[in-house]
């Protein structure tokens, strides 16, 4: 195999990755590819071409989504491999506790093993 064509190989799977996260963002927060396209002026079809990896992203689009979608444009490219590695709904969840005192934090972590401990009671 000749090194362009995996060089080629290696941007498909980059930009199906990049669709994926995207379309999983979207998703998440409701939203429909009729209204992220309005709001890139773009065609409902090339959201659906972006989303399935077949089409590249400008990265004035990126951004824009970046910022629609409430995720650092690092998060879509895969360069954090571990904001990447977490669902969408956990590093929302993470970014947002980030913004809280130390002790509304503590709460929030007391919370969590309680509903930890509620779900494996109920599992049993």
């Amino acid at each position: 195999m000749s090194v362009a064509k995996r060089a080629d190989d290696i941007d498909q799977e980059e930009r199906r990755e990049l669709g994926e996260r995207l379309r999983e963002a979207r998703r998440y927060l409701g939203l429909k590819q009729e209204e992220v396209a309005q709001y890139l002026k773009i065609q409902r079809s090339a959201l659906s071409e972006i989303e399935a990896g077949n089409r590249r992203v400008e990265a004035l689009e990126l951004n824009r989504l970046a910022k629609l979608y409430r995720q650092p444009v690092s998060y879509f490219i895969g360069e954090n491999d571990a904001d990447a590695a977490l669902p969408v709904d956990v590093a929302h969840l993470a970014r947002r506790a980030a913004d809280l005192s130390r002790q509304d934090r503590d709460e929030l972590g007391r919370f969590a093993e309680y509903l930890r401990s509620r779900a494996a009671a109920v599992e049993e």
